[in-house]
């Protein structure tokens, strides 16, 4: 006896909305665990921790080993304060710039920051300098890769929307 196998999108196989919106070709949308707030606060305070990550370390490496004073903390916590401001003002310029300068922003910022706290530990400027050049390659790289191909994908699908010819849907 032969039974229809249920497709993706539903458990008893109806297509509901294949094609249409960003759910793509199969009509399957990821869920949204979280709600609009909670992205709202991670969104804000995501970088006010890894700032104060960045801080600490930052703190760490120019006291080489000796006491905690309160000239150190002062430290730390402008590096902390800096770095916030910073990424805040990347992500705010970044998201008005086409995936090319998106990329190459936010790998400026990764070298820069590993520059700044590598030159902290007394190495030459020559390798500081090419470490971070390094670092930055590799982060634009990456990140224009993903944008790329997240974008085309994206384009792809809603191209296939507006022309439902080529969907094989009327």
């Amino acid at each position: 006896m032969a039974h229809a196998v249920p497709t993706r999108g539903t458990s008893t196989g109806a297509r509901t909305g294949a094609g249409t919106g960003a759910s793509g070709a199969s009509g399957h949308t990821p869920p949204d665990v979280f709600g609009a707030r909670t992205h709202l606060l991670a969104k804000w305070a995501m970088p006010l921790a890894i700032g104060l990550v960045y801080g600490y370390w930052a703190a760490s490496v120019r006291r080489h080993g000796g006491p905690i004073t309160g000239w150190n903390l002062l430290f730390g916590f402008m590096t902390v304060l800096a770095f916030a401001i910073l990424w805040y003002v990347v992500r705010a310029v970044a998201d008005r710039l086409p995936r090319e300068g998106h990329a190459v922003l936010w790998g400026a910022f990764a070298g820069s920051a590993l520059g700044f706290l590598y030159s902290g530990s007394g190495v030459a400027m020559f390798t500081c300098v090419l470490v971070s050049l390094l670092l930055a390659a590799a982060v634009t790289a990456g990140l224009y890769y993903r944008y790329a191909t997240h974008q085309d994908a994206e384009e792809a699908r809603t191209a296939r929307t507006r022309d439902p010819a080529r969907t094989g849907t009327t």
